[in-house]
């Protein structure tokens, strides 16, 4: 009997432990959201997070987004040429960086990045007992910690993704033209023709999502570190993971939303 029950414990286990994990997330994002909108806000420490996630992250995503739009330029090229419609390389190279490509790689990075310095500084944090002090002091730490970097990342990514899409387009048009052989008016002529408006808006709020979801993973585990080292190390480790497999999944609700 014990044999039978045991999987059907340990699965129930788990759900229960996911869900419970889903609920402690919801609050923390509720709660950090909350103090986000509510005033006083820490303008310096705002600034801060702008420069942190928004201006330190754009090389990482500037050669991410150029090198992409080049390797996407030579692959359309490949496969497009095989029914004599190289033609439609410019407008592949546009519509996949815009939509898809940008945001995507751009939230990955910054995951990379920044979550992880997120997860280790408020985790640090946590193991010298730094966030009890501003307790003390009567400091809110999620108006302190949290809202500041919640907002960054909500408002900088957008910007980032916006570059990386001219970084890409370009990518693929300096391949296009100086080693596929392209005319240059005929070039941008496919690329301005088929990009429309919704293709760059729906790409910005895809990272305007992703910026939330990468701060709000390194802030969420950061601030829940276990103690010693192991644990701020696993706080980092988790919130690059979790929230590189939330860019994923938002990445499939948003498209669905947007192109369906």
């Amino acid at each position: 009997m014990n044999a039978i029950l045991e999987p059907i414990q340990t699965t129930g286990r788990t759900v229960m432990q996911f869900f419970a994990s889903i609920g402690r997330i919801s609050s923390f994002a509720g709660k950090g959201l909350y103090h986000a909108v509510l005033p006083p806000i820490y303008w310096r420490l705002l600034f801060r997070q702008f420069i942190q996630i928004g201006y330190y992250s754009l090389p990482v995503v500037g050669l991410t987004t150029l090198f992409t739009g080049m390797v996407l330029a030579l692959q359309s090229y490949t496969g497009f040429s095989r029914f004599s419609a190289e033609g439609a390389v410019a407008t592949v190279v546009v519509l996949s960086v815009t939509r898809e490509l940008a945001p995507v790689l751009a939230g990955l990075m910054v995951a990379g990045r920044v979550g992880a310095s997120i997860a280790a500084e408020i985790g640090t944090m946590r193991v010298t007992e730094q966030i009890d002090a501003l307790n003390t002091l009567s400091t809110n730490p999620y108006k302190y910690l949290i809202a500041p970097r919640l907002i960054a990342g909500i408002l900088t990514l957008p910007i980032l993704v916006l570059i990386g899409d001219i970084i890409g387009i370009l990518g693929g048009y300096i391949v296009s033209i100086y080693s596929l052989g392209f005319a240059p008016e005929n070039y941008l002529r496919n690329t301005w023709e088929y990009l429309e408006a919704m293709d760059v808006i729906s790409g910005l709020v895809k990272a305007s999502v992703f910026g939330f979801l990468v701060t709000l993973m390194g802030c969420y585990h950061g601030y829940n570190s276990g103690r010693g080292a192991q644990g701020v190390g696993s706080a980092t480790t988790n919130a690059v993971v979790s929230a590189s497999i939330l860019i994923l999944i938002f990445n499939f609700i948003i498209t669905k939303i947007f192109f369906s």
